[in-house]
């Protein structure tokens, strides 16, 4: 069993019950989740992941694409919620990601730990980004990354922001050591229980969102 999965059998079976006003959850607080290139594979390779689309969004990130017309047009529903345009979500922070690589790319000093924070107190947002800070770092001339979540919908968040990072890391100029994810509150929706249990004994299964 990956890691990501094994993520998923200790909230299932060991998570506490929380109401929330998209649905109940059950949920765990404060787990780490570190994954080195082995684990990458083993999770990407093992666990359906949406790579075009996933890939094709992040560059929208990227370019700080906020009209969710133009995510539609690469196959992405799921900010449909959010109205014709996302105010201080992802976009509005990942813009400043590809000069930030840039400098990474350039500079490439251990000393020093690159980061870029996603989020504002207090701003208007109709969906405040669930990854709050993401952290490079250089270690014996190999690449660590490390993310704090506030919240993380293991069931469809958590691989797509997997997946999210390693495509980040990909452009760093550096061999990858490790991502670590931070989760601060991490769940599976009630809904979403069964279908887990489901995935976890190797079946085919779809997620509900829950927005």
């Amino acid at each position: 069993m990956n890691k990501y999965h094994q993520q998923l059998e200790r909230i299932i079976f060991k998570g506490k019950i929380q109401k929330n006003k998209k649905g109940n959850i059950k949920y765990l607080l404060n787990e780490k989740l570190q994954l080195k290139p082995l684990d990458l594979l083993e999770i990407l390779e093992g666990h359906a992941v949406a790579r075009n689309k996933l890939k094709n969004e992040l560059n929208l990130f990227m370019q700080g694409e906020r009209n969710t017309e133009a995510y539609r047009e690469i196959g992405v529903s799921w900010w449909d919620y959010c109205g014709p345009i996302l105010v201080n979500s992802y976009p509005t922070y990942f813009e400043q990601l590809p000069g930030l690589i840039k400098k990474i790319n350039s500079e490439k000093r251990p000393s020093k730990n690159y980061v870029l924070f996603l989020g504002a107190n207090n701003a208007e947002t109709n969906q405040q980004p669930c990854l709050s800070i993401i952290q490079f770092q250089i270690d014996n001339g190999k690449l660590v990354l490390s993310a704090y979540q506030r919240s993380s919908d293991a069931s469809l968040g958590l691989p797509a922001d997997i997946y999210h990072l390693y495509l980040i890391s990909r452009q760093i100029n550096l061999p990858l050591k490790s991502i670590t994810l931070f989760l601060g509150n991490v769940h599976v929706y009630q809904n979403n229980i069964k279908p887990t249990k489901q995935l976890l004994k190797g079946k085919a299964v779809k997620f509900n969102l829950n927005v």
